[in-house]
């Protein structure tokens, strides 16, 4: 939403400050004030995941495990054992039903997501950030 308004405010720039240098400086704060913004909420989650890592509870802690190995099994199914499935059938002579499909897109932008969370972790655990 802050990016929408860079453009109008540094019009209202132009119209009401003179000073060059100082219509320059106030233009660089307004189109640095959404890069600030973003990973002031950056650091937020961070915090509350952090938070939510140290529950006690499997349901609290234990959800990003979850979606993790859910994706996994999903992949193996589509990529691993539908193929094995269809070629095993296939040989025996059988015919089969169409196996499930799953929406892939979903799938990955969910995995993609976690796998890109997962590529931080493992810098923080080099880097010994955490345990």
């Amino acid at each position: 939403m802050l990016t929408a308004l860079l453009g109008p405010a540094t019009q209202l720039l132009d119209k009401f400050v003179e000073d060059k240098d100082k219509k320059n400086e106030l233009a660089h704060e307004i189109a640095t004030m959404a890069e600030r913004h973003a990973q002031e909420l950056a650091k937020g989650q961070l915090d509350i995941n952090k938070e939510e890592a140290k529950h006690r509870s499997i349901f609290v802690s234990g959800w990003r495990p979850f979606v993790g190995w859910t994706c996994g099994a999903a992949l193996c199914y589509h990529f691993i054992l539908a193929p094995l499935i269809l070629f095993g059938v296939g040989i025996s002579g059988h015919t089969v039903p169409p196996l499930p499909e799953f929406d892939m897109g979903s799938l990955m932008t969910v995995l993609m997501g976690m796998l890109g969370l997962g590529g931080l972790r493992t810098f923080e655990k080099t880097k010994g950030l955490t345990k």
